[in-house]
């Protein structure tokens, strides 16, 4: 009989092995520092890097978050509580990258400064309170896209944990999912300032702006989505299979007028949908 659904046992045994082997390497790597800083935003990569490293050191493992303006207050409130149901010692600092010239400025290097900016801070954190080594949540798949910020992690030695084990973003969704982490499924998380195009200076009053038409957006059940901002212009990035949901005549008459009391004049929806990555365009 003809289908699809039939599964080769051997071929799952592997798949789980290798898994399994990815999960121990982790272990290992880990079981090397006397101490570690992790540098924690409360997304996929760093929740689940957070979790192993506190099984595997204890108190001898700590988090730390930035409280930044170009992350949602929403974000920071989810690590605060992920963070304690952890059972994690939690530090959070101020990076306020807006008094960065080249932060502000929005120039293409504006992640490798920012990145520059919050390592050299946490290194100094780190002296002070004796932690030997600082990571963070990078894995397999980061290193197929452009990020400046991986650079300025090298230089300064932070640690990739989960790029010495080999896992990729999915095997990291998985193995979440098997610890029980809420945040196995959760939508890729990004800068704030990431949804401002080069070359435009960034102010506090655009990151709020942002921040809000997004709420509004998660609010109506769009929790992955961008909202790019383009002056005057609100640019809707959503998944593809989302624009029904969006076009729906109810769901606009509420959506655009309070994205437009955000001080947008326009609310567009592009028709190419979320793409990872499209402002490095």
């Amino acid at each position: 009989m003809e289908g699809h659904n039939h599964f080769n046992p051997k071929e799952v045994s592997i798949l789980v092995k290798s898994l399994q082997q990815k999960k121990e390497a982790l272990i290992r790597v880990l079981q090397k520092f006397d101490s570690l800083m992790v540098a924690f935003s409360g997304g996929v990569d760093s929740t689940f890097l957070l979790s192993v490293a506190c099984e595997v050191l204890g108190d001898r493992a700590v988090a730390i978050t930035s409280s930044s303006i170009v992350h949602s207050r929403k974000e920071y409130r989810d690590s605060l509580a992920i963070a304690e149901k952890l059972g994690a010692q939690h530090i959070v600092i101020d990076t306020d990258e807006l008094k960065l010239p080249g932060f502000r400025n929005n120039h293409p290097d504006r992640c490798y400064v920012c990145k520059q900016n919050l390592f050299q801070i946490l290194k100094n954190k780190a002296a002070e309170l004796g932690i030997q080594a600082i990571c963070h949540g990078a894995n397999i798949d980061d290193l197929n896209d452009i990020r400046p910020g991986f650079a300025a992690a090298q230089e300064h030695g932070i640690h990739a944990p989960l790029i010495d084990a080999g896992l990729t973003k999915e095997d990291i969704r998985q193995l979440s999912k098997e610890r029980g982490l809420s945040t196995w499924n959760k939508p890729a998380m990004a800068c704030l300032a990431t949804r401002i195009p080069f070359g435009i200076p960034i102010h506090e009053d655009m990151i709020r702006m942002i921040e809000s038409a997004e709420q509004i957006l998660h609010s109506e059940g769009f929790s992955g989505s961008r909202v790019r901002h383009h002056g005057t212009i609100a640019r809707i990035e959503i998944q593809k299979n989302e624009f029904q949901k969006m076009i729906d005549p109810e769901r606009l008459k509420r959506i655009v007028p309070e994205i437009r009391k955000l001080g947008f004049i326009h609310v567009a929806l592009d028709l190419e949908g979320y793409i990872q990555g499209k402002m490095n365009r």
